[in-house]
Order: C-alpha cells, then sequence, then structure tokens
C-alpha cells in the first residue's frame, strides 16, 4: 500500500474556500494554486491558514459552502446545473465526488420513504476540521437549491463532530433541525423532493457533461485511491460472478488487503458492488428492451424479483415504472 499516492483535491475547489473567506489573490501570495490538483496535506494546510485568520469563526465552514458556486465544483457543478432531479444529482455527486476530492466519499441510501446523502472523510479525524466537513455538506444543499429553488430546505442535517459556536447560523442557513455528535455526516431528503422532476432540463446537455466527467475519472482512477481502481475494474466486468479476487489480483493485493484499504477508504467492496449494479441495471433499462428476467443476471442477481426488490431500493421505484419513465421523457 506504500505506492499509492495520497488523495487529492482539485485546484477549483482549493480556489473556491479561498474565495468564499476573502483570502483569495488571483494566484499571487503565498497559495499560487496549481491548475488541476493539489495533494490534500496541502489543501489542509490552506484551511489551516484559512481558520487561523483573525476573521475566521466557529461557523467558517457554512460561509464557504453557502457561497459555493458552480466551478468551484469542477465539472460535478455543471453537470449538477442539467440534472433531471435532486436525487439524479445526488447519483452524480456519488460518483464524481472524487473529481472534487479524494478525501471523503459521497453515498445516497434510500429506505423508509427518505433518502440519506451521506458524507464520510476518507482521512482520519484528526486531518480534517469540522469546518471542513461543514464545508462539504453546506455546500451540498447549496448545489440542491441550484435545482430544487433557494427556499428548499431538507428534513434533517446531522454531523459526527460536536458543534461549536452558536446553534443560529445552522438552524438559518439549512431551514432544518441539525445535530451534531451524530454517527454521521448526514443530509435527510423527503422521496418526493428527491424524485420531484424540473420542468426544464437539457438532457442532451447532462449527457456531454456526464462523458467528460467520465473521462477525467478514468484519468484520476489510473493512479487513484483503491476504491476508484476497483470502480473501474466494476464497470467492465461480467457482474454475474465478479468477486474481490479479480481486481485485487490486477492490483497487486491480497484480497485481505484489498478488503482493509477499501475500509480505510470509507467504502468496502460489498458497497461497490452494489453502486455497480445500480448503474448496469438502469443503463439497460435506459437503453434496452430486455425483460427483468434476462437483465437479472446480467447485473449479478439471481432473478426479476431480486432485482425488483434491489431497484425499489436504489431508486425508490420499480425496474418497470422507471423504464416507463424514461421511455415517456424520451424525445425520440
Amino acid at each position: 500500500m506504500s505506492t499509492e499516492r495520497p488523495p487529492s483535491v482539485t485546484a477549483s475547489y482549493a480556489l473556491a474556500v479561498l474565495s468564499a473567506t476573502a483570502e483569495g489573490t488571483g494566484g499571487s501570495g503565498p497559495w499560487a494554486l496549481p491548475t488541476d490538483r493539489l495533494e490534500y496535506g496541502e489543501m489542509r494546510a490552506l484551511w489551516d491558514e484559512v481558520l487561523a485568520a483573525r476573521d475566521a469563526g466557529p461557523h467558517t465552514g457554512l460561509l464557504v459552502g453557502d457561497r459555493i458556486r458552480p466551478d468551484g465544483l469542477h465539472i460535478l457543478g455543471h453537470l449538477v446545473l442539467t440534472c433531471a432531479s435532486l436525487a439524479d444529482a445526488a447519483q452524480a455527486a456519488e460518483r464524481y465526488h472524487p473529481l472534487i476530492s479524494q478525501a471523503g466519499t459521497v453515498a445516497l441510501d434510500r429506505r423508509d420513504g427518505v433518502g440519506r446523502i451521506g458524507y464520510r472523510p476518507t482521512v482520519g479525524p484528526p486531518a480534517m476540521h469540522p469546518q471542513q466537513v461543514e464545508a462539504v455538506v453546506s455546500s451540498m444543499v447549496r448545489a440542491a437549491r441550484w435545482i430544487a429553488g433557494d427556499d428548499w430546505t431538507p428534513l434533517t442535517v446531522s454531523f459526527a463532530h460536536p458543534r461549536a459556536g452558536s446553534a443560529e447560523p445552522y438552524a438559518r442557513f439549512f431551514g432544518c433541525p441539525v445535530t451534531f455528535d451524530a454517527p454521521d455526516n448526514v443530509i435527510t431528503v423527503a422521496d418526493a423532493d428527491l424524485d420531484r422532476r424540473r420542468p426544464l432540463h437539457d438532457p442532451a446537455l447532462n449527457a456531454l457533461h456526464r462523458a467528460y466527467a467520465d473521462r477525467l475519472l478514468q484519468q484520476l482512477s489510473a493512479a487513484g485511491t483503491v476504491a476508484e481502481r476497483v470502480r473501474q475494474w466494476l464497470e467492465r466486468a461480467p457482474l454475474g460472478d465478479a468477486g474481490p479476487e479479480g481486481p485485487a489480483g490486477q492490483l497487486n493485493l491480497s484480497v485481505r488487503t484489498l478488503r482493509r484499504a477499501l475500509h480505510a477508504e470509507g467504502t468496502s467492496w460489498r458497497a461497490l458492488l452494489d453502486t455497480a449494479r445500480h448503474g448496469r441495471a438502469r443503463r439497460l433499462l435506459e437503453t434496452t428492451a430486455l425483460p427483468l428476467d434476462r437483465i437479472a443476471p446480467l447485473v449479478g442477481l439471481s432473478g426479476a424479483t431480486a432485482l425488483v426488490r434491489a431497484f425499489t431500493r436504489w431508486e425508490g421505484m420499480p425496474p418497470g415504472a422507471y423504464r416507463s419513465r424514461c421511455r415517456s421523457e424520451s424525445p425520440g
């Protein structure tokens, strides 16, 4: 594992942090940022300096998230602007967040009528300020408002760290109950909000953004985290008999070492396989007329019943309803 590169962060997000805190210097001074990416240690040092400023306070993370703009989120910001729903945007964030930062992961979990959009740092707690976590979570809410409107609010927001400073700025920004010392950093959203379709969106432009993001993700994966390299392997692999032995062999790791590395990065083989099955099932439903009992083995599930159960968990609707919706929205 010593050959793995440290996590990196896109320079556009680093610049957004500087700009939001009035520390940006247009590339001059102590923070002449690279045009591409910087190692996470450099990003942490940037935050150290931002938080050491005389006017910095416990709510600096909220300030950064509230002032984030699409270009601060790299291609993901522009992709979000063309998403058809909050669910589409959350799934895009789950897939493409490494383009912004490899120091954390985003995951969407849907059950019991709500969606939970979680953010989990992949670096240890001492390596990430609470304000950094709050900046990420609040920027996700800000991005959701680009789609749902400025008055949109989640059901709840929770943070795994203790609260610092007054509770009022959190309540004012999020507009919902905010808890601290929780098990995870989570934005909870009603299923109805996740699935509400935008009256106007541009699927062709969205597809262009996704294609570009996929190319960037592939380039990043070539020397990226173990999790990203496993995702890349799963994109090409037959999922019917996919096991951790495949990517472990490609990475010259034992299965045990692979599992440990994925755990250290905040994910697991099972979670990555589940995401790959979800993505492939969506593509097959969108682009083919195959019946469910033919799609199920192609995504590694035992049959149509298992596919219906899994897809309803992923999307909040059965695969037949999803396919019908895609057909109704298709220009053809």
